[in-house]
């Protein structure tokens, strides 16, 4: 009797022990696991700002535009930013502060050349702008891919004496200015002509100062209400063919045409 107390004595001892090695076993597993686990995602760097972009803008001022070292027009002046030139946003404003020219904007604070300063928005834009003779169409289809609500037409009109082709460009925008540079750079019309105020009487007509030679008519005439644009038309005549560029608010979008009449 007291052999087999004894078996049965040792055979429980070795079973408790089995199990408590287990468990051991079990949490220190457990607790290399928790380790590497967290060990993961310390190793995973995190977002200074997640909702932080990147955002670039080109300019548009046929001139060039300068960077400010304030958030003012009269502060020196750093550098002048090339037409075309793509520039890195920093901070932006939010709404426009001041109008320059008829032209509304704020003054961001941008990158350019690796100096940080200021540059007025008016003369900015989140549409690259039209590289010299490239065609309204193909000016479209590489707008196209960063802003899939570009569109374009072309038709064919008029008469067997007098053959007309319109080209139509819509660009997701209700900035006027915007519209007028890139109309401007895309159916080269006179530079001269400046971006017309929209305070002022409701029809007016601004002649070409300096028309080329041959050239019958060259002339901006603006359409306002209420010191609000309505409509401004390049219309251009020679002797070989009359043009007519338009550009019109259509709901939220711009619309730039361009119809070109032969004779």
């Amino acid at each position: 009797m007291r052999k087999v107390a004894y078996s049965i004595a040792a055979i429980a001892f070795i079973t408790l022990f089995a199990a408590c090695k287990n468990d051991v076993e079990t949490s220190q597993s457990t607790e290399a696991e928790t380790k590497t686990i967290n060990l993961a995602v310390a190793d995973i760097p995190e977002a200074e700002n997640p909702a932080e972009t990147i955002h670039f803008l080109y300019v548009t001022a046929p001139s060039g535009l300068s960077l400010r070292e304030f958030n003012n027009l009269n502060s020196e002046r750093l550098a002048n930013m090339p037409y075309g030139t793509k520039v890195k946003v920093i901070k932006a404003e939010e709404k426009a502060t001041m109008t320059v020219a008829g032209v509304k904007g704020a003054m961001d604070e941008v990158e350019f050349n690796h100096k940080t300063g200021f540059a007025f928005t008016g003369y900015l834009s989140k549409f690259f702008p039209p590289e010299r003779d490239i065609s309204a169409k193909g000016y479209a289809a590489g707008l196209k891919k960063s802003f899939p609500k570009i569109h374009f037409t072309e038709s064919t009109g008029g008469t067997a004496s007098a053959p007309a082709h319109t080209e139509t460009i819509m660009l997701p925008t209700t900035a006027w200015h915007e519209a007028y540079f890139i109309g401007q750079r895309l159916f080269d019309f006179p530079k001269e002509f400046t971006f017309p105020n929209p305070k002022g009487e409701n029809e007016e007509t601004i002649f070409d100062g300096k028309p080329k030679k041959g050239v019958w008519k060259s002339e901006l005439q603006i359409t306002r209400n209420a010191n609000e644009l309505q409509q401004i038309e390049y219309v251009y005549g020679s002797e070989k063919f009359d043009l007519t560029i338009t550009i019109a608010q259509e709901g939220e979008m711009m619309q730039i045409s361009k119809t070109e009449v032969l004779k």
